[in-house]
Parts: C-alpha cells; sequence; structure tokens
C-alpha cells in the first residue's frame, strides 16, 4: 500500500503518519495497545481530522462534548503511552546494507531439501511448483532407507523413514494423481463380468480388495460396491444395489475367492471390511497383507491413513472422498449417491493403490525378521479378534443408567445449592470466568500464579485441587464438576450409542494408534470408563452379560514387567521367585534384609 491508499484505508486523513496518532487513540489488541477506553477507529479518525493530531486534541479537549471528553482526559496518560507503543523505532543503531534485501532467485535443491525432510506438501507446491515432491525421482523410498540405527525392543535396528537425499531433478517431476497417471479401471456389472472376473481372482495368489459403503460405522454400513486389484495401475469395481437381498446375492458370488485360504488379502484397515462382509454372511480367510498395520510396525510414530501413505511412498495424490460426497454436515451425501462411473475411479483407485503400497511394504516386512514375526504372528491374526470382539459388542443396562442419571441430578443440585451458599450468590459455575470473580475477588480467596492471555483466572482441576483442602467452597466445586462431567460424558450419553440393529454398544479397537503396540478403544472409548471413585464405577454396573446363562470373565497379566524383567536378565532370584509362586516384592525385601542393602 502507498500513501494515498493508507490515506482512503483510515478515512481520508491527509498525512499517513496520523496513523500512529489513530491506534494511540483506538489501541490495536494484536500488539497490546491499549488506547482509550470507549473510543474506536471511527471516532478517533474525526478527532483527528477536527484537531489535527493527538498533541492538538489535548491542547484543545474543552471542545469535545459530553462523556467523549471526560473519557479523552481521563487517558490522557494511557493515550500516550500508547502512541510510544505505536510508534515504530527508527533509530535503532543496526548495519542496514539494502543489497541484502534484495529478493533473489529460490535455491531450488536447498529447499526441496527442507520442505521434503519436514514432509510439507502444500507448502512445497506454492514454492516450487505442481512439480513438487515429498519423495525425490530416483531416490528410495522411506521403507527402503537404510537403517537409522534405533534399536526395537522387538531386536535388531528399526527400518528408518528417512527419504535418501533430494536430487535436483526432484523439483521437476511431475505429482502422480489419477489424472495424469495411466490406469485400467473398470466397471463389473454384469454376469458374464463378474464370472470372468471370479476366475481372474481364483487364479491369483495375493488380491487386494475394498468396500464402498453408505458409513464409516461398519456395524450399520451398507455395501455399495466391492473393488479388487492384483496388478498395479489395474482395478475392477462391482456396485451391489440398495436391495440387501440383492446385494447379499452379489456379494456372495465373490465368498469362494473371499474364503479361499490359499490366497492372502490385501486391504488398508481390512479389519472395517471384515466387519462389512461377515454381516452378508461372508468369512474372509486366508493370510491378512493390511497395509495399515505393517506401517504401523515400521513407522508407529508416523500417520498410517492411505492418503498419507500413498503421498509419502508412491508420490502419488488420492481422489479426495469428500469431492464424490461432500463436507461433514447435513448435505453430504451417501457413497451411494454418487454416479457409479464417478465411484469406479474412486474405489478401483483405492484398491490399485492399497496393492501398490503392499508390493512397497512386503519386502520390508519380509526381510525385517522381528517385524515379520511381530505381524504375522501378532497384529494380523489380531485383526479377526478384534472384528470378532467389536462385532459382538456388549450388552447395556439402559434402566440401570436412567434411574442413575436421576440420582446424579440430584446431588448436582444439591453440590450447586452448597456452592452458592457459601459464595452468598447465584452465578454460572460452569464459567470460568463467573467462576474466578467470586472465588477470588468476591470472597477474598488467595490467588497465586499467573493468568489467562485473556486476564482471566485460573480454575483448572491442578489450581481448585491446591486451594480445596482450606477452602470447603473448592472442593463443593470440583464435586461438582466430576458429578456433571460423569453425567453426560457417561451416564446419558452411553444410551445414545446402543446401535439400533444390533441393541448392544460396539466400541473400535484401533491396533495402529498407540505408538507403544497397546490397543485404544473409541465411539465409544471403553478404556476410560471411571474406575476410581464409588460414583465412577457404579457406571460399569450398566455394563451386562447378554442373557443369564453369559457371564463376564476379567483376565489380566500379574506383574507382567517384572516378569519380562526376569526373562531378559536371567536373574536366578527372579527366575526362583515366580515358579515358586512367591511375591517378588517380599523376595526382594528379604534379600535386602540379609546382604544389609537397600
Amino acid at each position: 500500500m502507498g500513501v494515498e491508499e493508507i490515506k482512503a484505508k483510515w478515512g481520508g486523513i491527509d498525512d499517513p503518519l496520523k496513523v500512529i496518532d489513530i491506534l494511540s487513540m483506538m489501541g490495536d489488541a494484536s500488539d497490546n495497545i491499549p488506547g482509550i477506553k470507549g473510543v474506536g477507529e471511527k471516532t478517533a479518525i474525526k478527532l483527528i481530522k477536527q484537531f489535527g493530531d493527538m498533541d492538538g486534541m489535548y491542547e484543545r479537549t474543552e471542545e469535545i462534548k459530553g462523556k467523549l471528553r471526560e473519557k479523552v482526559e481521563t487517558a490522557k496518560e494511557m493515550a500516550y503511552i500508547s502512541k510510544e507503543l505505536a510508534t515504530i523505532v527508527l533509530d535503532v543503531p543496526i548495519d542496514y546494507k539494502p543489497e541484502q534485501y534484495d529478493i533473489s532467485a529460490i535455491d531450488v535443491p536447498a529447499l526441496t531439501a527442507i520442505f521434503q525432510e519436514l514432509e510439507f506438501r502444500s507448502l512445497g507446491k506454492r514454492f516450487l511448483g505442481d512439480s513438487y515432491e515429498v519423495l525425490p525421482k530416483g531416490g528410495k523410498s522411506p521403507v527402503n532407507a537404510p537403517t537409522s540405527g534405533q534399536m526395537s525392543l522387538f531386536g535388531g535396528a528399526a527400518a528408518a523413514a528417512k527419504p535418501a537425499p533430494p536430487t535436483m531433478e526432484a523439483a521437476t517431476v511431475k505429482v502422480k494423481n489419477i489424472e495424469n497417471t495411466p490406469h485400467e479401471y473398470h466397471l463389473v456389472d454384469t454376469d458374464e463380468g463378474m464370472e470372468d472376473l471370479i476366475k481372474k481372482l481364483s487364479a491369483q495368489e495375493v488380491i487386494c480388495f475394498d468396500t464402498e459403503t453408505t458409513s464409516i460405522d461398519s456395524t450399520q454400513a451398507e455395501l455399495v460396491g466391492l473393488a479388487f486389484s492384483f496388478k498395479a495401475g489395474e482395478a475392477y469395481y462391482v456396485p451391489t444395489p440398495a436391495d440387501q437381498e440383492e446385494a447379499t446375492a452379489i456379494a456372495k458370488r465373490f465368498e469362494a475367492v473371499l474364503a479361499n485360504e490359499k490366497i492372502a488379502k490385501v486391504g488398508q484397515n481390512l479389519k472395517y471390511d471384515i466387519k462389512v462382509l461377515r454381516r452378508y454372511g461372508i468369512a474372509v480367510k486366508g493370510v491378512l497383507e493390511d497395509t495399515m498395520l505393517i506401517h504401523y510396525l515400521m513407522e508407529p510414530n508416523m500417520r498410517h491413513n492411505l492418503d498419507y501413505l500413498c503421498e509419502t511412498y508412491l508420490g502419488y495424490t488420492p481422489v479426495k472422498i469428500d469431492t464424490l460426497i461432500g463436507k461433514k454436515g447435513k448435505n453430504q451425501l451417501s457413497m451411494r449417491d454418487v454416479p457409479v462411473e464417478k465411484v469406479v475411479e474412486y474405489a478401483g483407485e483405492d484398491a490399485d493403490l492399497t496393492f501398490q503400497l503392499y508390493q512397497k511394504f512386503k519386502p520390508v516386512a519380509e526381510e525385517a525378521e522381528h517385524m515379520r514375526k511381530l505381524y504375522y504372528e501378532v497384529e494380523g491374526p489380531l485383526v479377526n479378534v478384534l472384528a470378532d470382539m467389536e462385532s459382538e459388542g456388549v450388552a447395556l443396562d439402559v434402566d440401570f443408567l436412567n434411574d442413575y442419571s436421576a440420582v446424579l441430578g440430584k446431588e448436582i443440585l444439591e453440590a450447586r445449592d452448597a456452592i452458592y451458599e457459601k459464595a452468598g450468590t447465584e452465578f454460572n459455575i460452569g464459567s470460568p470466568k463467573q467462576l474466578g470473580e467470586v472465588l477470588f475477588e468476591k470472597m477474598g480467596i488467595k490467588y497465586t500464579g499467573s493468568k489467562t492471555k485473556t486476564g482471566q483466572y485460573k480454575t483448572d482441576e491442578e489450581k481448585l485441587q491446591r486451594l480445596s483442602a482450606s477452602n470447603p467452597i473448592v472442593q463443593n466445586i470440583l464435586d461438582y464438576r466430576g458429578l456433571t462431567k460423569l453425567k453426560s460424558t457417561y451416564v446419558d450419553s452411553l444410551p445414545k450409542m446402543i446401535n439400533p440393529l444390533t441393541g448392544r454398544i460396539h466400541t473400535v479397537f484401533h491396533q495402529a494408534v498407540a505408538a507403544t503396540g497397546r490397543l485404544s478403544s473409541a465411539d465409544p472409548n471403553l478404556q476410560n470408563i471411571p474406575i476410581r471413585t464409588a460414583r465412577g464405577r457404579e457406571v460399569r454396573k450398566a455394563f451386562i452379560p447378554r442373557d443369564s446363562e453369559h457371564v463376564f470373565l476379567s483376565a489380566d497379566y500379574s506383574q507382567i514387567e517384572l516378569r519380562l524383567m526376569a526373562h531378559m536378565s536371567q536373574d536366578p532370584a527372579m527366575l526362583e521367585a515366580f515358579p515358586n509362586g512367591l511375591d517378588i516384592h517380599t523376595a526382594t525385601a528379604g534379600v535386602q534384609y540379609r546382604f544389609g542393602i537397600g
């Protein structure tokens, strides 16, 4: 912006330097310039036009009418402090050489190297053009990169995921996508076509398959179609009708292939597809080659979704699902609403790219003994086990939760009234601002530590816990918060998560989330059901066996870390303690006592 543009932007002032005085009066929150309270941009511009500048205004404040004069006069000191803050310092002693600030050409190799190391995709394309890709041309993909030397828990060096140093050609390679990459994705919607496809699939040792459905919830999703691939660049899509009997009949035609134990099945997050097909009476059998899980074992701290894997390992940007069904919201379509010719391209691409990822990942998984053992003996077989568990679900005693919700509601009101009585006023307990003002201003409880960025008192759990012992009202507030969270998060929410088709709760167990290898639970998170408090433990009573013929069995490892330690250290005392049923802590204490240590 030039001089004239600045003048126009600020209401036609006659000098750009007067912007300093305008900001001094109106303030600027982004730069912490306080300004004059009650004076906004329009008023500030009006005063500058009337008096010329802020000095002129303070020389003739008697000409200002009404309450505005009082505001201006009261805030004079703050106004001049604000002017100092708003004025850029021009006399800093620096060695200024204008030629150093000339814009020069981009150092393409250096910038490419940085962007690839940081896995910047969008920025790379913006600065280096559409030719930029994360993987360098001719460079090794992450799966083939040399090992970093970091040791794996399961033996051997962990496979590294860093691409080889980029070459100059990296910036000239076209980013691949469905528009510029040769492919053959076939629509198979006739009896003859299906029979021919089944013959082709039956002749393969490895096939990739993917389901297209109406929902991400596998327990309610309806099958829209099946996609298959067994050759890079080629895929087949079989649509299924909305009528569930007809859809089942078509899906069943492929059961001989999907249930063939001699044919390995490749997929991305196969558990989802397995669960969907089970609802159509099809059990997927054979070795499972899940690209998501294989990559999880290769690089547990990285992302494992298909788009990321394709961009990182294939230099390919897949079609985005929202280009077909739209963004999330009430206007989002179902995959069944999308024209079949578009679904063919989308579904075929998914199956094709997943098969190509498998071809890249398989040699790495085979070469690394610890990874091969872990995948084919633990993670791979676990897919069907988790699919069983998720499909089975768990029964919920809704009547119990409804009764408990009423009990909690009564306790919440009692806690609220106790807070109001001690505070001597009613206020919104859920508002941190109001709560802070009541506790630390009205009641005079001593506040220590910093405030929030907006100047509010901190009223988080940690802060209140420190105050609860000496201030009874604070304990009431903590009780109130605990009760309301328990009621809203669990007691009132769990019944809404019951599947209408099964009448049960179906959580999802994620294998590829926690880098430590443990499972994580979601929708709902059954690992977070409260247990530490008596009220929280009541929620667990709502989970019940399906009928009187079934019971819950609870099992847990006993001192698993110590057992691992005994095995790895081969310590004689520890090895003796466990087979003999001795308490390891008592045995350790006995050794310390006898030898005078500890």
